[in-house]
């Protein structure tokens, strides 16, 4: 989109000269425009920036990640060179954890071929400082990664994917879009034509949401692991099975936000369907594995032992900061219940470890 104003300006012309918009097209032209979008122009993740994502809350969750996907390349018969991608990784936090971990097993760590995916310019720029001398190679679409064995994570990159979003009335489910009220404000509207989609028979007044992209992903990754081979971790806030609702949100300064007041201004974000993400990798040949809470994935890779060791010989006020980090990872009421962990293999490979019996 071209022109000058601000970027809610110019979605107001836009709808008033092509007619409202998909909430996707919202969501894109709001996280990615070149001059105004949100990821586009800006690195805001961290205590001081808009939210806090799990790596930044303690190095055990990276370092554990990191271990877990050394276990798989042995289960896979220790392939040499191996992939390890991760797809949005923020400041390069998780990915510095995961390495330095890693470190114990050095076959590993030397097989390692680094590939990060990323759009934004502001995040790539901290990445690059965050993991200077590890020989990444930078992707923007996720089809971009070479050929080979991959060893792929992925946390809290899904929820910003942009969804759409479909409302049961008397007749069948309508689209809701993005227009204009009369006072020229942005606001949800439903189309008046029945979607073509094909949706579930819930309720009427039901609110249905899809991910096209974050269903090709899947897709594409269920496929390429059926052939190569490896395996996808995927963790983020969502759920299982697939239920109806409106979960679509803003987050600005850690606080919620009104999605639709200042595009471009804030995070935009909606809850993963797991369900949806399973169904797409399994049809493509995957096998998938979960999904389980973060914190029973967590317990079960040994942070609690984690804890112990990094905790041991610090300070009290140290090693109370350390143990409250990590409750903060897996306890119910923060982020344990309502982020999960899928995994996606090769269908030979064995149970990756929190997933097993």
């Amino acid at each position: 989109m071209s022109g000058d104003g601000t970027l809610r300006d110019r979605l107001a012309r836009r709808i008033r000269a092509e007619g409202p918009l998909s909430l996707a097209d919202y969501m894109e032209a709001a996280l990615w425009d070149k001059r105004h979008g949100y990821y586009a122009t800006r690195a805001p993740i961290g205590a001081k920036g808009d939210f806090i994502t799990a790596p930044e809350v303690s190095q055990v969750f990276g370092e554990l990640i990191g271990l877990w996907c050394a276990d798989l390349w042995q289960k896979m018969g220790a392939p040499d060179p191996v992939l390890v991608c991760e797809l949005g990784p923020g400041n390069g936090t998780l990915m510095a954890d995961f390495l330095r971990a890693t470190r114990i097993l050095p076959a590993f760590r030397r097989a390692i071929r680094l590939h990060l995916v990323e759009r934004s310019p502001a995040l790539r720029a901290i990445q690059e400082k965050t993991l200077a001398g590890e020989n990444a190679a930078w992707h923007e679409p996720v089809d971009q990664l070479p050929p080979g064995p991959l060893l792929l994570v992925a946390n809290e990159f899904l929820d910003a994917l942009p969804i759409r979003q479909f409302e049961r009335r008397k007749g069948g489910w309508f689209e809701r879009r993005i227009g204009l009220d009369a006072a020229g404000n942005l606001v949800f509207v439903l189309d008046p034509a029945l979607t073509t989609q094909d949706l579930p028979d819930w309720p009427e007044g039901s609110i249905a949401e899809i991910c096209p992209e974050a269903r090709e992903i899947a897709r594409a990754l269920g496929g390429r692991l059926k052939d190569e081979g490896g395996a996808a971790l995927l963790i983020d806030y969502g759920y299982f099975p697939s239920a109806p609702g409106d979960s679509f949100q803003a987050v600005s300064r850690h606080r919620h936000f009104d999605p639709l007041k200042d595009p471009g201004g804030a995070d935009l974000t909606a809850h993963v369907d797991f369900a949806a993400l399973a169904a797409a990798a399994t049809q493509a040949g995957a096998r998938v594995w979960g999904p389980v809470t973060q914190g029973d994935f967590l317990s079960a890779l040994g942070l609690a032992e984690r804890v112990r060791k990094l905790s041991a010989g610090k300070p009290a006020r140290e090693s109370q900061a350390i143990e409250a980090a990590c409750r903060r990872l897996i306890e119910l009421a923060q982020m344990g219940s309502l982020f999960k962990a899928l995994a996606l293999t090769h269908p030979a490979l064995a149970a990756p470890a929190g997933f097993g019996p």
